[in-house]
């Protein structure tokens, strides 16, 4: 089996809630991502085979259609196939994951894989059931806020949060524990973002304000002033004496990342130049009522497939979707913190869902250029039960 190579990866700055990005769809948002990534790597368009594209709240009206439309909007050949992927929190590494078996199969040489969300347009939403065959008299018409709805397991019966508190209750972690992991999520950030870390991996936004055209090329929803003595003034949220608060939880955003993958064929055929070599992946399931575990046996499942184990690896990014579901997965793999989320998680930077996976993947690919090591695993927890990662390698 020839070798699969990231060639190109790129990510908007990720949005606050509300924030500047608001306004831009997912599509569009994913559009900015894909042509820069298309124009970092100087590939032409048509010669792109396919195009994965993940989203998992559809907050606008032509998200049905969203990697369709992305590849059209970037000048793919109407002839190529695109596909739209619900793999929730996982998305964006999940269209990596299809991307390689695609090429794996000959079906593809290169291939265009992203994530995209848009968190602040989430509608609120009228059941068809209850607006388009008549409302009953005295009853009038209930909005759901899809937003919520999406970060809550019917199944389970529990929102996203109260798996976290599990997971503090189980591995023992504290709100103090919890709360110097946001600090460190936070000053970390900053301290990469003044050095000048994400300027290889950043497709710069543009957008229209009164005062004419804006550029927005840094992430909104960091505080790297934020003090431990602050945050710990919050009041948990999903349990009374809980642990997680507003400043310990990933950060509801808005933003997009791209990952263009490449053959070895295509990569001689084009003169390309590899960031890295996708060496292996893996999703496995787990408990929903403690879904933030996923990233353990992803992560060794990944590590297995590869030959390796974590012994070999230099470089550790998992999602922080909570800061209690991180610590138990640093717990359970016994992490060297040291080389874990070195630049800052999704704490401070933030977690537009379908489009984290692809932002670690981006990160982790351009690290190679700046960073020392030579094998690096990206990873994240799914709600419902889940866990992907992916193992990168030096070329």
């Amino acid at each position: 089996m020839s070798n699969i190579f990231i060639v190109a990866a790129k990510r908007t700055p990720f949005g606050a809630f509300g924030g500047s990005l608001k306004k831009l769809s997912a599509t569009e948002l994913g559009t900015i991502s894909t042509k820069a990534a298309i124009s970092s790597a100087n590939i032409d368009p048509s010669t792109i085979d396919a195009v994965y594209f993940g989203n998992v709240i559809q907050s606008s009206s032509d998200a049905a259609y969203l990697a369709r439309h992305v590849g059209l909007k970037c000048g793919v050949p109407v002839s190529v196939p695109a596909l739209t992927i619900n793999r929730l929190c996982g998305s964006g590494f999940e269209t990596v994951i299809q991307g390689a078996k695609s090429i794996k199969l000959n079906e593809a040489k290169i291939v265009v894989c992203g994530g995209s969300e848009n968190m602040s347009m989430a509608p609120l939403q009228v059941d068809g059931n209850d607006a388009r065959w008549g409302v009953q008299l005295g009853l009038g018409l209930k909005m759901r806020d899809s937003l919520w709805d999406g970060l809550t397991d019917q199944h389970a019966g529990i929102p996203m949060g109260i798996t976290a508190e599990n997971l503090a209750e189980k591995y023992g972690i504290s709100r103090e524990d919890c709360d110097e992991l946001a600090i460190r999520s936070q000053q970390l950030w900053g301290q990469a973002h003044k050095n000048g870390v994400f300027d290889l991996e950043m497709a710069p936004v543009e957008i229209e304000t009164k005062k004419g055209t804006k550029t927005i090329d840094t992430d909104e929803h960091p505080r790297p002033d934020a003090s431990l003595e602050k945050i710990a003034s919050l009041r948990s949220v999903f349990k009374k004496n809980g642990v997680v608060t507003a400043a310990n939880a990933s950060g509801i955003c808005d933003g997009a990342g791209t990952i263009i993958l490449a053959s070895e064929e295509a990569v001689k055929e084009y003169d390309l130049k590899p960031l890295a070599r996708l060496a292996s992946y893996h999703v496995a399931g787990c408990d929903p009522s403690i879904m933030g575990i996923g990233p353990v046996p992803a992560i060794r499942g990944a590590l297995d497939s590869a030959g390796m184990s974590l012994a070999d690896v230099d470089r550790v990014e998992i999602n922080e979707a909570f800061a209690a579901q991180f610590l138990a997965c640093a717990k359970e793999l016994e992490l060297d913190m040291s080389k874990t989320n070195s630049n800052g998680g999704a704490i401070s930077l933030g977690h537009p869902l379908g489009a984290s996976g692809s932002r670690i993947t981006a990160h982790l690919a351009n690290e190679f250029h700046r960073a020392d090591g030579n094998i690096y695993v990206g990873s994240a927890c799914i709600g419902g039960g889940q866990g992907i990662a992916v193992v990168l390698e030096r070329v």
